[in-house]
């Protein structure tokens, strides 16, 4: 159960990133000096641990999409959900691990 709704919360929270990009992105067409300034307000070390929490959601959405796409669509995955479940959380932190040391290296060295 914790897997759907984690599913879920990481659904929603990736969609309001893509919508408040799509806004900010498209700001330079209306003003290239206010694109310019929201993009300012973005490289902080909060918005730096923000990017940790993005790829974090991500990772998860996508390894838990394809951990539900081996259990629809192959009987072998219906009968081993708690395995592939267990995958996915190794390949996830193997995603963290290789992620975060690096990125806030570079967010907190500048």
């Amino acid at each position: 159960m914790w897997s759907w709704v984690l599913h879920r919360i990481t659904g929603v929270a990736i969609f309001f990133f893509l919508l408040v990009h799509i806004l900010d992105t498209a700001l330079v067409r209306v003003s290239p000096e206010a694109y310019n300034a929201v993009i300012g307000t973005y490289k902080n070390p909060i918005m730096g641990l923000g990017e940790v929490a993005l790829v974090a959601a991500i990772g998860l959405h996508a390894l838990n999409g394809l951990r539900i796409i081996l259990v629809d669509f192959w009987a072998w995955g219906t009968k081993h959900q708690k395995l592939l479940q267990w995958i996915v959380v190794i390949l996830w932190i193997i995603l963290l691990i290789g992620f975060v040391p690096r990125h806030l290296m570079n967010v907190f060295s500048e």
